[in-house]
């Protein structure tokens, strides 16, 4: 198992009196830390027009985080794929990708939010189909010679060749989503999938099955990354270590309920605070890989696990100890 963290997302609660420009260096502390810790990964999260300020500029911070670290893979979870226009998003990847020398993988997903669809001016009922387009379009503009993929919802040329090209040839795909078409959209086309934190273990083993499933029966061949995304936390004890991450983690799973249905969201009723303190990992690194393990045993060792410790507020030194733990005494007992 391959254990990363993140997601990087630069937001601001009500009660931090940092500048922006502050956030954004404790995202680049942050990664240097986790590459020290000895982790696999760090990642970043994308949304657009919120009030706190939600990363919007995930290839220019996945550029910083390139230069800030050497090993580990960095990458997008998620970008939101519908909204970009294809060939900037094809330079700028490849892009980042040339400055990791190899290290990037893009995550992709259809979005949700009506605003930004409406301020991006793309129709919100065409997202599936135009992330459909867009994985095809990449593919072509990464590899040798001339586009040669004739877009349904952008009007470029097919021969023209788009640059540069990226280390190897081309940029691992990973796609979210927990719908049945988006997890077979993922298996069909992409290097990976993720699954959404939301999920149980017993609903991701099934979406997994299905991706090998659908693998099997076309003949595709090739490597595919299993991510699994889920919050969590490591401490002292298991009380601490929720104490310690509560208030960001709560604060962020209201906005992301605001984001996600367009609505205010002014508090999350108890009920959906237990739920999520139930679906949530956290507590001594002993409790959290014994947590870990669950996932190890449903869906097998080669998984790439996004513990995600980046919590908004929670504050720098408390995270880089969280990072550090996460990497030097719950990272080697799954590997």
């Amino acid at each position: 198992m391959q254990l990363g963290t993140g997601l990087f997302t630069a937001q601001w609660r009500p009660d931090d009196d940092r500048e922006t420009s502050d956030l954004y260096d404790e995202m680049l502390t942050l990664t240097r830390e986790i590459e020290d810790a000895g982790l696999d990964s760090a990642w970043v999260s994308e949304h657009h027009f919120a009030e706190d300020g939600y990363l919007s500029g995930t290839m220019p911070s996945l550029g910083a985080m390139a230069a800030e670290t050497d090993e580990i893979e960095i990458g997008t979870c998620i970008a939101l794929g519908p909204l970009y226009e294809p060939i900037r998003l094809a330079e700028d990847a490849a892009t980042v990708d040339l400055l990791s020398d190899g290290r990037l993988t893009l995550g992709l997903a259809i979005g949700s939010n009506p605003k930004e669809f409406d301020v991006f001016g793309v129709p919100r009922e065409q997202r599936a189909e135009r992330l459909g387009d867009l994985v095809p379009f990449l593919r072509g503009a990464w590899s040798e010679g001339d586009l040669e993929y004739d877009s349904e919802f952008h009007d470029v040329p097919t021969d023209v060749s788009i640059t540069p090209k990226p280390t190897n040839g081309e940029v691992p795909i990973m796609l979210g989503g927990a719908a049945k078409p988006a997890v077979r959209r993922a298996a069909r086309t992409a290097e990976g999938w993720c699954a959404p934190s939301a999920l149980s273990i017993e609903g991701v083993r099934k979406r997994v099955e299905d991706i090998r499933s659908v693998r099997e029966e076309e003949g595709l061949d090739g490597d595919f990354t299993i991510y699994v995304l889920q919050h969590g936390w490591v401490g002292d004890s298991r009380e601490e270590a929720w104490e310690t991450m509560k208030d960001g983690y709560l604060y962020i799973q209201r906005r992301y309920a605001e984001i996600f249905s367009g609505e205010s969201v002014d508090e999350l009723d108890d009920e959906r605070k237990q739920e999520l303190k139930e679906q949530a990992i956290f507590g001594t690194p002993e409790q959290v890989v014994a947590e870990l393990e669950e996932y190890r045993e449903a869906l097998g060792d080669d998984i790439h696990f996004i513990f995600r410790t980046y919590h908004p507020g929670v504050g720098t030194e408390e995270m880089v100890e969280c990072v550090h733990r996460l990497g030097e005494e719950v990272a080697p007992e799954l590997r």
